[in-house]
Formats: structure tokens, C-alpha cells, sequence
């Protein structure tokens, strides 16, 4: 028997890159998959492959940055999919620059889909989470919430934000059986990473002590560790999938 047979997860940001990694990676191992985005059609494909793995899979639709898109996508879910035991926070964006030319509105759309949106997704399935005795959260932060970097102060904030979030939710949830871990990714390939020179991919590979970028399947394997039996007496934590990077 898999791992996470006769589960169900829900992954956000699920139509690409990490996410979509993650969601195929618990589908593997058994999980039955909800992959969420912006449009369905942006995670049919997610969606196509898990059903290939032999996997149940459904496309829901949710701005995660909305109260009522998000209760609205939670209530389909759970009409569709009959109950969550699994949610992967991983929706995320950036729009860099320095704080001295950074928009309110720059400000505002990175807190609200990486910060916003992680609380109300967990708001949105706490209630389903908490009646069942049961459940894994798993937030995608990033080392630059725990490090900081220059032209990146509102993904910087929205990701610490996810890491105490993270932590504060671990304590609330916990006597109810319920895990809720973080990972903060380091420099991960995807297509970001794609369209920077070669020139910038080795200054980052520098400060890198493993001497690579990451891949999508490195932070989904610390994903499946969090939402496996394996992980039943793991809460609150901060796994750094990051080859070192801020050790």
C-alpha cells in the first residue's frame, strides 16, 4: 500500500514549476489530488497526469488573495472530493525592485497572494481539518524569508510572515492531531531561473556550498516527507531545501 493512499491533497499554485511537481510527487505515493490555480485550465495538465499515475484529480479555480473566491473554491472541493487531508500552501509571486521605488501596489500583491492567501487557505480547510482529528499543512516559504535580500523586501516579509504563520498555527492545531510545517526553498530551477544569464546563475551557484541550483523534485520530496506517516511527530518546523545555502 502507498502512503498516502485513500488521502486527498490540495495543492496551490499547482500548474507549474514547484507546485506542480509537488502535486505529481503525491500522486505517486498514493494521494488523490486537487490542483489548485487561478483558471482550471491553467493545471489541466497537472491534472491529466496525476489521472495517468491511476490517481482521482480535480482543477479547481480560486484567487487565493480573496476571501470569497477561496471559500467558494473550498466548498467545491469538498463537494467534489468529499474531504482534505493534505494542503501545500505554494501559490506565490514576485515583483522585486528596491524600496525606494517600490509601489504600494507591488507591496500589496506579493503580501497578499504569498501571505493572504497561505492564512486564508488555511482558514478556508481548518474547520474540515479540525472536525476530522487529522491533517497535514505544508507552507512554501523561501530562504529569503529567513535571510532577507535586497530588492525583494515584500517577498521577503510575505515569506517570514509564512514562517510565523506556520509556527502559530502548529500550536493551535496540534491537540487535534493536525502538523503544519514549512519549507523555505533556496534557488530552485524553474522557469524564473530560466531567464536570468548565466552570468547571475553562477554568482548565485557561489554562495551555494552543494554548487547547484535546486530542482522542483528536491523541495516535493520534503513536501511527501511532511504529509507521510513518517512526519506524525513533526509540527512547527522550517525545512531549508537549499543546498546549504544559509546554513
Amino acid at each position: 500500500m502507498k502512503q498516502l493512499e485513500n488521502q486527498i491533497a490540495v495543492v496551490t499554485g499547482a500548474g507549474r514549476g514547484i507546485g506542480r511537481a509537488i502535486a505529481l510527487k503525491l500522486a505517486v505515493h498514493g494521494a488523490d489530488i486537487v490542483a489548485v490555480d487561478l483558471k482550471t485550465e491553467f493545471v489541466q495538465e497537472t491534472v491529466e497526469e496525476a489521472r495517468k499515475l491511476g490517481r482521482k484529480a480535480w482543477a479547481a479555480a480560486a484567487n487565493v488573495s480573496e476571501a470569497a473566491s477561496v471559500e467558494a473554491s473550498v466548498e467545491q472541493i469538498l463537494k467534489e472530493a468529499g474531504r482534505v487531508d493534505i494542503l501545500v500552501n505554494n501559490a506565490g509571486i514576485t515583483k522585486d525592485g528596491l524600496v525606494m521605488r517600490m509601489s504600494e501596489a507591488d507591496w500589496d500583491a506579493v503580501l497578499d497572494i504569498n501571505l493572504k492567501g497561505t492564512f486564508l487557505f488555511t482558514k478556508a480547510l481548518s474547520r474540515t481539518l479540525l472536525k476530522q482529528k487529522s491533517g497535514r499543512i505544508v507552507n512554501i516559504a523561501s530562504v529569503i524569508g529567513l535571510i532577507g535580500n535586497a530588492g525583494q523586501c515584500n517577498y521577503a516579509a510575505s515569506k517570514a510572515g509564512v514562517i510565523g504563520l506556520t509556527k502559530s498555527c502548529a500550536k493551535e492545531f496540534a491537540s487535534r492531531g493536525i502538523t503544519v510545517n514549512a519549507i523555505a526553498p533556496g534557488f530552485i530551477q524553474t522557469a524564473m531561473t530560466d531567464k536570468l544569464s548565466q552570468e547571475q546563475k553562477d554568482a548565485i551557484i557561489r554562495q551555494i556550498p552543494l554548487a547547484s541550483l535546486g530542482q522542483a523534485e528536491d523541495v516535493a520530496e520534503a513536501v511527501l516527507f511532511f504529509a507521510s506517516p513518517a512526519a506524525h511527530y513533526v509540527t512547527g518546523q522550517v525545512l531549508a531545501v537549499d543546498g546549504g545555502m544559509v546554513m
